[in-house]
């Protein structure tokens, strides 16, 4: 039974950004009404937008959208709602739809949450966004089709990475395969080897990409979203081009992830020297090398040469006699492929979530809603040289940054998908903060920090505590949240 509470949340004043209208050729969202297939929204004309946003009290300005966040387990699915300034109903975009492998009645609960969507707005979402190519993201498409065959979708936006014709992400997508195909046969390796640790976590990492074998598998999902809009309203989007207005609102969305440089596409850990996010990882090798491991191609061991006992030498010493029997052979120190297993999970994990698709929606008021996804610190790094020329005014992602007062956190609260300086620390204006996590779950997969504390804290100080989480209970504090056991909805 949903619960609606009203407390009077910390409400800043709005601030007034100054833009002129301008048509945008890289709108492609589309309204509910019909149109010719070969039709494309548009902006208002220059003529008819405001010549520049003033300042205005809340009670003055649009009505505020609605963000509904999904609190069906650990996976992401928002719906936010945007009213139209012709009162003509709203504009609806929804964001993701999955959840964790291995979650109970993982699919009783995405056919739920697709059957709210499809009350909520009337049958039809007019932009649906699907950031990256992990289970607990992409899921529902799967596991809900028949419910999401309920609604009609207008466009369907994904980052450049999951274009099967640009020649980059080609490259990308295949070494992604090629490490999901080894991390398979290493996964029953290490089982038969006994290392159950190992394999747990190889596993556990695993599950973001599906069940694989006969099992339906990430790239099965993304082929159902992909197929879920009208072929020629699919579009894959770029950091740094243009603002998209939505039509019938003066909402606009700026794409600001994944980067197209290779070398911040592919950072995932946090500096050592400089503390960038809210708690320091240890680095792992790059996907080759760690490959190259598993294969047992490495060209170096574990220990300097003046430090270790040739094989040949070490087969005719009696103290380690003992460990060339067939049962206890992966126990040799060169066997070390079993913690490269384990390092190129992580490294793939990374990688994947390094590919997310980060937008800011700005708002009429020039408030911003950030939905980054699980972008980790080389896409966060990004956005900071992202810069706009709006119709005369000059907006950049340090700004959007600035301007944020919702933030949809970084994979579940995790170490490494929240900047810490050039990323949260500036969100000045930060009211509400929402992390979908299932923590009993993640500790069962022996992810144990995550949410992060040290993140966490920080999140309940910059929102006055107004941070919502999946797995518990809302917080007072937080005007007109309508609260169920299904979801929260909330004006940002």
């Amino acid at each position: 039974m949903a619960r609606n509470t009203k407390a009077p949340g910390r409400t800043p004043a709005p601030r007034g950004t100054g833009r002129a209208g301008a048509r945008s050729t890289a709108a492609e969202a589309a309204p509910p009404k019909p149109r010719k297939a070969s039709a494309r929204p548009e902006a208002p004309k220059a003529s008819a937008a405001p010549k520049a946003r003033k300042r205005a009290s809340r009670a003055a300005a649009p009505p505020r959208p609605e963000v509904r966040m999904y609190r069906h387990g650990l996976g992401d699915c928002f719906l936010l709602t945007l009213p139209r300034t012709d009162g003509a109903g709203a504009f609806r975009i929804m964001i993701d739809c999955g959840v964790l492998l291995g979650t109970p009645d993982a699919e009783a609960r995405m056919r739920a949450v697709a059957q709210d969507i499809a009350a909520q707005s009337g049958g039809h979402v007019d932009l649906l966004i699907v950031t990256h190519e992990h289970w607990d993201h992409v899921s529902g498409f799967l596991q809900a089709r028949d419910a999401l065959a309920a609604i009609s979708f207008g466009a369907v936006w994904m980052g450049w990475t999951e274009n099967p014709a640009d020649r980059q992400a080609k490259a990308l997508l295949q070494r992604r395969s090629q490490a999901i195909t080894a991390l398979r046969m290493a996964d029953s390796r290490l089982r038969l080897a006994g290392a159950e640790a190992v394999a747990e976590e190889v596993g556990g990492l695993l599950a973001f990409f599906g069940a694989g074998g006969r099992g339906a598998t990430t790239a099965d999902a993304l082929e159902a979203a992909r197929a879920l809009g009208a072929p020629d309203r699919l579009r894959y989007v770029e950091p740094g081009e243009p603002p998209t207005p939505l039509p019938g609102t003066d909402a606009r969305i700026f794409v600001l992830g994944p980067p197209r440089d290779e070398a911040l596409l592919l950072r995932s850990t946090p500096s050592r020297r400089t503390p960038e996010t809210y708690h320091l990882a240890f680095g792992a090798g790059s996907m080759e090398e760690v490959q190259a491991r598993l294969a047992g191609e490495a060209t170096e061991g574990p220990f300097a040469e003046g430090m270790s006992i040739p094989m040949q030498v070490a087969r005719a010493m009696p103290d380690f006699a003992r460990y060339w029997g067939a049962e206890e052979s992966w126990r040799r120190i060169d066997a070390d492929w079993m913690d490269a297993a384990a390092e190129l999970a992580l490294r793939l994990d990374a990688d994947t979530n390094n590919t997310s698709l980060a937008v800011a929606i700005e708002l009429a008021d020039g408030d911003v809603l950030l939905f980054a996804a699980d972008a980790q610190v080389g896409n966060w790094l990004s956005w900071e040289t992202l810069a706009w020329d709006d119709g005369g005014r000059r907006v950049t992602g340090p700004d959007l940054l600035a301007r944020t007062v919702f933030y949809k956190v970084g994979h579940h609260g995790s170490h490494n998908a929240t900047l810490r300086e050039k990323g949260l620390e500036t969100m000045r204006r930060l009211r509400i903060a929402a992390i979908p996590v299932d923590e009993a779950m993640a500790r069962k997969r022996r992810w144990n920090a995550m949410p992060l504390p040290g993140l966490v804290a920080r999140l309940e100080e910059m929102t006055g505590g107004r941070l919502l989480r999946s797995d518990r209970p809302a917080p007072t504090g937080i005007e007109a949240l309508t609260e169920d056991d299904l979801f929260f909805a909330f004006p940002p």
